[in-house]
């Protein structure tokens, strides 16, 4: 806000915001909502996991042949032992001012392929979209068939029961 401090101090606080708030909630709210995504399946959101709870984190999942990189926001990995293969049991987008489409489950989809491709074992990942602005109906009607995790603000905060668990 340094730069904007005379402006804020001369009552300009209204046009100060409308020309920060993109850039607050791409660098403060957003990764803030991610990091509360990715609390949420350490604790509350463990039953919605197919297996025992891996590491969970975050990562970037390059896409050589259509030369661009998929970020995951939420990432539940288990790590091979034993001669079994490294494990990837959960992937998931966070979105803090999005409705979410189809188009972040494809992206995450894209992620969970190239993953398998690289010798990962992806058998029993899910896939889930979090969301602090809600889900379009083709997303929901998809995550109805595919079964799909949607966690919004309800299920982080414990105010709605939490999404159907993972089938397996």
């Amino acid at each position: 806000m340094r730069p904007a401090w005379a402006r804020l101090e001369s009552g300009q606080a209204a046009e100060v915001w409308a020309q920060s708030a993109e850039r607050f909630a791409a660098q403060a709210a957003g990764p803030h909502f991610a990091a509360m995504c990715r609390e949420y399946v350490l604790g509350p959101g463990r039953s919605l996991l197919r297996s025992a709870l891996g590491e969970v984190g975050t990562g970037v999942v390059t896409d050589t042949k259509e030369r661009r990189q998929i970020q995951v926001d939420v990432a539940v990995v288990e790590r091979g032992s034993g001669g079994d293969r490294p494990a990837v049991t959960l992937l998931g987008e966070a979105k803090w001012g999005t409705v979410m489409g189809r188009n972040h489950l494809e992206r995450l989809a894209r992620a969970r392929d190239l993953l398998a491709g690289r010798g990962m074992d992806t058998t029993g990942c899910g896939l889930a979209c979090f969301s602090a602005a809600g889900f379009s109906e083709a997303l929901r009607a998809e995550a109805d068939r595919s079964g799909v995790l949607l966690v919004g603000l309800d299920e982080l905060y414990g105010r709605a029961m939490p999404p159907t668990p993972l089938p397996g």
